[in-house]
Formats: C-alpha cells, structure tokens, sequence
C-alpha cells in the first residue's frame, strides 16, 4: 500500500515507505518539488515532556550547524507535532544510504573501494566538525549515512537516537562506529582489492588508537591505493542513476504500512522562528579552540582532486546571514576566554589528580534487531561494555554462529567513558531461514576468575 498523494506540513509523501528504530520514514516532495524525506516517530519513543524538548533541542542544533556551514548533514525542514504525533521534515532524501548501496543487487554495480573511502573521509570531516561544537552523532551506521544525487555523503539523525533515550553526546562513540564502518567496507566493497582494503583496516585501526583525524589522513594519504579518480565520486553517481532507473516504475507498492495522515489544521512547529524572539541560529561555536578540525596537508590535496561541492539548504528558513563582525568579535573573545579557564582547570586537576585505577570492564550487553530481517542486506549487531570509566585498551572478539573464526579487535578508550558501543555487521545470503547468534566476548582486562560474554539472535528469511 502506498502513501503516494498525503500530506503533511507542505510535503506529499511519494513513493515508498519503511520503518526503523525510531519510526516510519517515507520519501516525499517539498511544496517546491523537492526530495526529501518524512519521519513519523514511533510514539512509544516521546513519552513526555522531557524527552520531546530534548528531541527539539536535538534538531535546533542541527539546523545551527548547518547553518553555520557544515554541509555533511541532511539539511531539516521542519519538526512538527499533529494529533499526538511527532514528525520530522528532511529538505534531502535520506535514502539511499550506505545500507542500501551494501546489499547485492542484479544489474547495478557495486561500489568499489574509492567510493568506500570518499564515503569514509566525507564522514570523517563531518564528525570532527560536529565534535568539535560539543556534539555528538549518537547513531552512526549504514543505514545512517545517505548518498546525495551527487554522491556526497550525508549524516541523518544526528542526536535524535541520543535525544529519545536520554544519552549525553559520546564522540568517542561515533569514533568507534566509524572504525567499524570502515572494516565493515573493508570486507565488502574493496573484497576484490586487498591493497585498497588494507588501506582502510589500518584507517580503522588508525581511528581506534589515535581518533578520527589521524584515520582520514591515513585514507587521504594513502590515495595512491585506490582507484584513480576516486574522488570524482562518479561510480557512485552512476549506481544511483542505476538505481533511479530500476526503481521509477515499481515505487509505488514498495511501501511499508501507511502512517494515518493528520489534519492540516492540527500541525505546529516544534521549531520556533527566530524573529519571534528566539536567539539567532548561527552562535554555534565551531571555529577555534583544540579538537577543530583544521585542514592537515592531506585535507587540503584531498580538496585540491575535486571540486567544492555546496549543499543548498531547501527550506525557507534554512538560510541564515552572518552575525556583525562586531558581534563575531566579541562572542570570539568571550569564548577565547572560557578556552583558556578550560585549559587551566584542565591542567590544574591533571597535576593534582591521584594514581588513576587500571581499566576494568564490568558488563557486556548484546543487542540485535527484534525485526526479521532481509537477506544480502547487513545485519548490525551492537554491543555494550561497560567499565570504571579509567583509560586503557580492551581487547575483544566477535563470534558468528555461522563462523568458526571469531573476528578479534582492540579498542582503546579515554578516561571517564563508562560505557563504550562496539558494532558487528552480519551479511546473510542464501534461500529459507535463518537464525543467527552473535556472542560478544571480552578477552582483556577481565576482573579475576570471571568471564564477561553476551549474545543476541535475530532471523532472517531469504525469498
């Protein structure tokens, strides 16, 4: 069944419709003819009050970066509320992503491993600026970083899973699913090219140890193992031309279960307008401080092999003028000034700080997709571990009930993360059933005579 032809907030919902962890998203088309993207949340998830303004605050932030010229998000139209729902209005499709580009497809190439490493790099740079305004993504995987017509690579739901469950922004979260990410296209798309998926192995590698600017300039530096004319992003344009093609005549019908469209006289915006009174959008700090993602030697050859690409913010709205010099000038030296407190409070409890206490790991939780899920199309599993919050290096490994070999890794995490995401991505083929287990195994540091394991199951049918 098909929502081709509804409404809501300006936007027609067309074509297909499909659900995930936060709710039902549909593709549709802005009052200008535009593409964009839908997304009724599962009210189970906005119970209150509180939840709802930390969700509002959550996309407020979002349109401030994009405002202030961070181009690597899926620009936000609108978050609305109609007859107790909640929905959310993208100016750019959110699919296809990473996801759908994984799954094996007859008569559409697959990506290579240029187009893994355009992808992980564009990722990268949008990461460093979102942690550098003291942010966080919360939800980085496949399903989450959509391709433009362009082949850029986009962020969707930055911060509404944290948001939902009530989880403070963890980079070191993002940096770790981004390592996964970059293994998980190491073992795919660069399968065919060792040289290439290397490459990427030791980015991941790179990103575990010493974080995320480090892991891009291993990619960028390492151009010369990847096809020429990677950065073009043209096998990606085509694929999506590909796909465009196949899917025109079969859209409709590949929808989920439509969502019941409310009344247009019922719809508010959860997003104030900034000349009602609300402060201007464009104060977000992103420009100095440590941890900004300045532009290394490599970024900048990076940039050199491509043009510049600008994404357009569609929505009214969306547009924002640049604060007075006088204005910039002087939240610049306000916040040069908390800088250096920072600095100083930061130094004076590293010099005073007693003994730390060796990383311990304390739990480990397992989760996988409740959903049956689809063939050829990856399955993400995600562990939790938590720990005494000390830094140090765990040691783990990851066990496929389909698999003899367990899959090892290391990570190593700063002081005072209490909790640290780990991530498995589980490709099924073949006809029937299946029902798989992943067991999510610490190997170090373990408390004395204990064995700290979890596991999940999820199904799967292939047709």
């Amino acid at each position: 069944m098909s929502t081709d032809g509804a409404n809501i907030a300006g936007f027609r919902l067309a074509g297909r419709t499909w659900a995930d962890d936060l709710g039902t998203w549909s593709s549709a088309v802005s009052a200008d003819g535009r593409p964009g993207t839908a997304l009724r949340f599962d009210p189970r998830l906005i119970t209150d009050r509180a939840t709802r303004d930390r969700l509002v605050a959550a996309v407020v932030a979002d349109r401030r970066l994009a405002q202030s010229g961070l181009t690597g998000l899926v620009p936000i139209a609108d978050l609305i509320t109609a007859q107790d729902e909640v929905w959310l209005l993208t100016a750019e499709p959110v699919s296809p992503n990473v996801a759908d580009l994984l799954a094996d497809e007859p008569g559409i190439p697959r990506p290579d491993a240029g187009s893994a490493a355009t992808i992980l790099v564009e990722i990268a740079q949008t990461l460093l600026a979102i942690h550098a305004a003291g942010l966080a993504h919360g939800a980085l995987h496949p399903g989450t970083v959509a391709i433009a017509s362009d082949g850029s690579a986009l962020l969707a739901e930055r911060g509404l899973a944290d948001a939902l469950l009530g989880r403070p922004p963890a980079p070191e979260r993002d940096v770790t699913a981004w390592a996964s990410l970059a293994r998980g296209l190491a073992a795919s798309w660069s399968a065919a090219d060792p040289r290439s998926a290397a490459l990427l192995e030791r980015a991941a590698a790179t990103a575990s140890t010493l974080g995320l600017t480090p892991a891009r300039d291993t990619l960028l530096l390492g151009r010369d193992q990847l096809p020429p004319g990677f950065v073009t992003r043209d096998r990606l344009v085509e694929i999506l031309r590909r796909r465009a093609e196949r899917d025109m005549p079969t859209q409709v019908g590949q929808s989920a279960r439509t969502p019941v469209m409310p009344d247009e006289g019922d719809i508010v915006t959860l997003l104030k307008d900034p000349r009602a009174g609300e402060p201007p959008t464009e104060d977000v700090i992103m420009r100095f401080g440590p941890g900004v993602p300045v532009d290394t030697t490599a970024a900048q050859i990076w940039r050199a092999g491509r043009d510049q690409q600008q994404t357009e913010l569609t929505a009214a709205g969306l547009r924002s003028r640049g604060a007075p010099p006088r204005q910039r000038r002087a939240r610049t030296i306000l916040a040069s000034v908390i800088l250096a407190l920072m600095i100083v409070a930061g130094l004076a409890i590293w010099l005073f700080r007693g003994p730390s206490m060796p990383l311990e790991v304390t739990a480990v939780d397992v989760t996988a997709p409740k959903a049956v899920q689809k063939c050829n199309t990856p399955v993400m599993i995600t562990g939790m571990l938590s720990t005494n919050g000390s830094a140090g290096e765990i040691r783990y490994q990851w066990k496929q009930s389909d698999k003899k070999v367990p899959i090892a890794q290391t990570d190593r995490l700063v002081a005072g993360e209490t909790s640290h995401e780990v991530s498995l991505l589980w490709r099924v083929k073949g006809k029937g059933s299946f029902k798989g287990t992943a067991t999510l195994q610490v190997i170090s540091p373990l408390p004395d005579g204990k064995k700290l394991q979890d596991k999940a199951t999820f199904t799967a049918k292939c047709s």
